[in-house]
């Protein structure tokens, strides 16, 4: 994608830096700063849109794995009834991470995009040309309509991990306080509902991933306009 490849040099020189100031929660100086050398608001957008958007891809794999492990345990007879706790334990730790990466993500893509959307309104007042005003304008209304569509689905596709993984960690818990052949037995009752849960959950993020599609695309056609 062309922002990729014109912000990627760009973005390494100021890798430290950019994790620095992340990490003490200075966006807005963060922004000031990569602005400084050649990053502006819009590529840094499209970066971590990107990057929520493969974290969701992610996401996706590890609780459909997670699903997958936890059809395999419950329905196996036989076997250390300690290693069946530790297998879903581990899948539950890796489903608990890859959540709150995706939430991560999707919280720098919104940290980003009201903070460009907010400045380009406020610079539409410094236009002497009403032509140029006008169609800036235009496409701030069309930029702020996508980013809207995006977030929507994205804040959709996250609420619905939090169902999966309190499901996922009941029967972690209850498993481990009752290592025995009867609570796995009962546990397996429960997997219909874990199934609806997490295929509700991918198809949000199927939708999701497709909406961060469509935006790239609509940005990219933007800046060739421009």
């Amino acid at each position: 994608m062309a922002y990729r490849k014109r912000a990627t040099t760009r973005f390494l020189l100021v890798a430290l830096m950019a994790a620095l100031l992340t990490a003490l929660g200075c966006q807005s100086t963060y922004y000031a700063a990569m602005e400084k050398v050649g990053v502006p608001k819009r590529d840094i957008l499209v970066d971590r849109v990107e990057s929520a958007r493969d974290s969701q891809k992610q996401a996706q794999e590890q609780f459909a794995s997670a699903l997958d492990r936890f059809d395999q345990v419950l329905g196996f007879e036989g076997g250390e009834l300690e290693d069946k706790y530790n297998a879903l334990q581990a899948e539950l730790d890796a489903s608990e991470a890859r959540a709150e990466a995706v939430r991560e993500r999707v919280d720098l893509v919104e940290d980003v995009a009201e903070a460009l959307l907010d400045e380009w309104e406020d610079e539409l007042s410094e236009y002497t040309n009403r032509t140029l005003r006008a169609r800036s304008k235009a496409r701030l209304a069309e930029t702020r309509k996508r980013y809207a569509q995006l977030m929507t689905a994205m804040r959709a596709a996250e609420k619905r991990m939090d169902p999966v993984l309190a499901t996922f960690n009941d029967q972690v818990l209850y498993l481990k306080h009752n290592l025995n052949a009867r609570a796995v037995a009962s546990l397996k009752g429960e997997l219909v509902e874990v199934e609806t849960d997490v295929r509700a959950l991918l198809r949000a993020m199927d939708k999701s991933i497709r909406e961060a599609d469509v935006f790239l695309a609509a940005m990219e056609r933007q800046e060739a306009r421009e």
